[in-house]
């Protein structure tokens, strides 16, 4: 799905939000009732959470990325844990780009297998301890900061400076998939991913956990595309951030095209994209996300435009991480 409009910040989600709440108040307890009866589970390295408040788009994957990147640099051999959404393995199973596509594991496994080992399991204890046996020194979550089945030491929760918490409401009535109150309290940290144009930071109140501000910036190779004509495509949560993107390395975008989330491309479409983007003089392009996802003889045809995650502070992170990768585990959740 994309994100609906009245999930945005600034209107509370009108009439439509409102008419979604009995919904939403399901939606929570739900949650509640699952984290009750879960025993969370410890594993004898840390655990450094990367998750979210909202539904898709805050930048997590980008964010676990950076950091597994900073741990190598420390000299530690992290491994990704992550649950393969939109991929139909159950796991646990360590991912291999040259064999699995993502059909099979989902998109964001692909690309942070380029990065470090990277294990997909919908059962999080599994997949952690399939890890460890691997030789993982350490264990980086791309998301589930609301499954309760692992103990994490160190939970970061990512904010788009763009979107903050859209409407502040639970899902469906609005984006979030816990209330603020219950997902800041476990926070020990809080990763800023852009400006804060929403008023993020004096919506966090008194929290005691530190801000880490950090920028996406295109990569190198997407800075090439500097001053061309492009036909840009996304399925991802919020598509606006990626044609923001073109536009701030100065891309001609002659047409934008909106798909879905996790959107399973047919050869067809892609096919139909390349040539409306020929005939108009202009390359396709997409995201990293939507480019692992097209049909293997689609992916010459276009070109994706990558982004990283630069920390303002890279000490910041250091001295948030580095006592507890240097300890191990905590004994106490």
């Amino acid at each position: 799905m994309r994100t609906p409009e009245f999930w945005n910040p600034g209107n509370g989600g009108g009439v439509q939000a409102s008419l979604l709440m009995p919904l939403a108040w399901g939606y929570g307890m739900a949650g509640q009732v699952r984290r009750a009866f879960v025993t969370p589970q410890r594993v004898e390295v840390p655990v450094i959470c990367v998750g979210n408040l909202i539904a898709g788009g805050a930048g997590k994957t980008p964010t676990a990325l950076a950091l597994a990147k900073l741990m190598q640099e420390w000299d530690m051999a992290p491994h990704f844990l992550t649950r393969g959404y939109g991929g139909t393995a159950r796991g646990p199973m360590r991912v291999d780009p040259k064999r699995h596509n993502a059909r099979t594991v989902g998109d964001e496994p692909l690309l942070l297998a380029r990065q470090a080992p990277t294990w997909l399991s919908r059962n999080r204890p599994a997949g952690a301890r399939a890890a460890i046996a691997d030789g993982a020194e350490a264990i980086v979550m791309d998301d589930g900061l609301q499954n309760p089945s692992l103990i994490k030491d160190v939970s970061l929760i990512v904010v788009d400076g763009g979107f903050g918490f859209g409407n502040e409401r639970l899902m469906p009535a609005g984006p979030l998939r816990e209330t603020l109150s219950q997902g800041l309290k476990r926070a020990d940290a809080i990763v800023l991913v852009g400006p804060d144009e929403v008023g993020v930071v004096a919506r966090l109140g008194n929290i005691r956990a530190p801000i880490l501000r950090a920028e996406l910036m295109p990569s190198l190779q997407a800075l090439k595309l500097r001053e061309c004509a492009v036909v840009a495509f996304a399925g991802i949560a919020r598509p606006a951030k990626f044609f923001r993107t073109l536009e701030a390395i100065d891309c001609r975008i002659v047409r934008r095209f909106h798909f879905a989330d996790h959107r399973r491309y047919t050869p067809d479409e892609i096919m139909t994209l390349v040539e409306y983007a020929g005939a108009q003089g202009a390359i396709a392009v997409t995201t990293e996300k939507d480019w692992v996802r097209l049909p293997k003889e689609a992916k010459p045809m276009v070109q994706p435009v990558a982004v990283t995650l630069e920390w303002q502070d890279p000490e910041a992170v250091r001295e948030l991480l580095i006592p507890t990768l240097t300890s191990g585990a905590n004994s106490d959740d």
